[in-house]
């Protein structure tokens, strides 16, 4: 199951470089997952110091 941002986002970015596979990008105010590209490593969820990464 892919991994979502949520809300609590205040795009720091510090998930982006974490992510093994490039699914995450910069969006309207705040990053975003592409489900299509994630692999559910979790590895951003443990990268983001707001905790707003979870499983979708």
């Amino acid at each position: 199951m892919a991994y979502k941002i949520t809300d609590a986002c205040v795009n720091c970015g510090t998930c982006e470089p974490a992510c093994p596979v490039g699914a995450i990008s910069e969006g309207a105010g705040a990053r975003v997952i592409d489900a299509s590209v994630c692999v559910s490593c979790g590895t951003c969820s443990g990268e983001c110091p707001t905790g707003a990464i979870e499983e979708a």
